[in-house]
């Protein structure tokens, strides 16, 4: 598909791994992490502690050589769009990038992107924070009316889970219907999967050798050393070197915050844990039997401490998913105010955002009901992308 690009054509990457950054893949994460041991903080795709629970996102920027998202960028988006600006963008959700502005330079001088997302099919169904990066790409979709590319990374999922190929091809399209159901415009959008469009029986054939093939094995008849990165390597920085050798421009990076699992900032949700996450398959009962029971609060141990000294706003969970998915402003900074200063109680916020998320579940479950395989298929199809710009 890139090969069929134009090449003055960049791409936003905004692929939600399962850490507290969009576009950077774990290698990079966990290597600078290691770097900073003395930060007293881990951020990677299998770990995230932070001091007091609370992760210092100024760290992150300026351990990954990022720029901030400022107030001049979520007015530029939206003066050129000419659409509001999304909460994301309004709340610093997404809150860090790389080379943003350059987009933004080539959107007003009428060049031509495209956007970049993905997924690793490994359950069945998505949890909220699967969600996020498709909801915010939705939006620059609409937004800036360009194409989409979404890599299911079906093959990764073989070599990191102990699943079968057959079962990651079939998890990948029922994510695909799932990514769908987002609302995504099927003449802008290309989904594919690794096995499908990389690979054939050939690659299949490939995997099936290298999941059985230890880094040992390969030090052993290599002489690969540890200094050597061995399948996780720091992708995007390395695209980011390369692209402009073979004549491509270098891609933008847009990065989002963590979004917590139910009993905190410093945990991460987990299919082995189906209590640590909202997920979008959950009935209303499910989601108000999770939210009430597991969803860390800031809130004091008594009401009458609670009245006296108020919330802490910057563990509460309930707070964080409002956060990220109550839409008005006005009401979400109400339900701070008065929740910081012990007028409003736990079970009311809790209350609030069961409903919250009971619609935001029951309208993606509708939507997903109406994805048939043939609108799997019409989403895969191979096609050039600069027939999607127009």
């Amino acid at each position: 598909m890139g090969a069929g690009a134009p090449r003055q054509v960049m791409e936003p990457v905004l692929r939600q791994l399962d850490t507290s950054l969009v576009g950077v893949p774990a290698a990079y994460i966990e290597e600078e992490i290691e770097e900073v041991a003395a930060a007293e903080q881990v951020v990677t795709p299998w770990e995230v502690s932070a001091p007091d629970g609370v992760i210092d996102y100024d760290k992150l920027v300026d351990q990954f050589g990022c720029q901030r998202i400022d107030a001049a960028i979520v007015d530029r988006i939206a003066h050129l769009t000419l659409c509001p600006a999304h909460r994301f963008l309004r709340r610093g959700i997404f809150f860090a990038h790389r080379d943003l502005n350059r987009i933004l330079d080539l959107y007003e001088a009428g060049e031509k992107f495209y956007l970049y997302t993905g997924r690793g099919p490994s359950s069945e169904s998505l949890h909220l924070g699967h969600l996020i990066p498709f909801m915010f790409t939705k939006y620059l979709q609409d937004a800036f009316k360009v194409p989409l590319v979404i890599q299911l990374t079906d093959d990764e999922k073989f070599l990191w889970k102990n699943l079968t190929i057959a079962k990651c091809k079939r998890l990948a399209r029922e994510n695909a219907k799932d990514i769908i159901a987002c609302g995504f415009d099927v003449e802008r959008t290309f989904i594919f999967t690794d096995l499908n469009y990389v690979g054939g029986a050939f690659y299949e054939n490939m995997l099936e050798v290298a999941k059985r093939v230890t880094y040992n094995n390969l030090r052993g008849i290599l002489g690969i050393t540890p200094e050597d990165h061995i399948g996780k390597d720091p992708y995007f920085r390395m695209t980011r070197d390369v692209a402009p050798k073979i004549g491509f421009q270098k891609p933008s990076l847009i990065e989002s915050r963590f979004f917590p699992a139910l009993q905190g900032e410093s945990t991460k949700m987990s299919a082995s844990d189906p209590n640590s996450a909202i997920y979008v398959t959950d009935s209303p009962k499910q989601i108000k039997a999770k939210v009430n029971k597991y969803a860390f609060s800031g809130g004091q141990a008594s009401v009458e401490l609670h009245r006296k000294i108020g919330a802490n706003l910057d563990v509460d969970v309930p707070i964080k998913y409002l956060n990220f998915f109550l839409e008005d402003d006005d009401e979400l900074d109400y339900i701070k105010k008065e929740y910081k200063e012990g007028s409003m109680l736990t079970g009311e916020v809790k209350q609030r955002l069961i409903a919250v998320l009971s619609e935001l579940v029951a309208r993606h479950q509708r939507a997903r009901a109406q994805v048939t395989e043939e609108m799997v298929d019409a989403f895969m199809a191979v096609r050039p992308l600069p027939n999607m710009f127009g």
